[in-house]
């Protein structure tokens, strides 16, 4: 089980992220459409005006029900060892335990 601070920092990374998302690609287009080096730094000044936690590449998939952010499937949100122990009872339809 993660500890309860990483989920909630976590999940404010996730409405930041959602909050300046707009401001972000904004200016990542205005960037690209732009010629000139010095209007590009300008912009660039722009872009890292937000908040650090608000870019998306601090966010971080977690475990549906234990919260890890490790060996994380992204088709069932599901950590490794609760996929492993979810097929093995049966609970995932379409899932088969590997056996050789």
């Amino acid at each position: 089980m993660a500890r309860k601070s990483w989920i909630q920092r976590e999940k404010k990374r996730q409405k930041l992220e959602q909050k300046y998302h707009l401001i972000r690609r904004s200016s990542k287009n205005e960037m690209s459409k732009v010629a000139s080096l010095s209007d590009k730094w300008e912009i660039h000044g722009k872009l890292q005006s937000p908040p650090r936690n608000s870019a998306p590449t601090r966010l971080h998939r977690r475990c549906f029900s234990t919260g890890s952010s490790r060996a994380n499937y992204r088709y069932f949100g599901l950590s490794g060892h609760i996929l492993r122990e979810m097929v093995h009872t049966g609970l995932l339809p379409g899932a088969t335990r590997s056996s050789w």
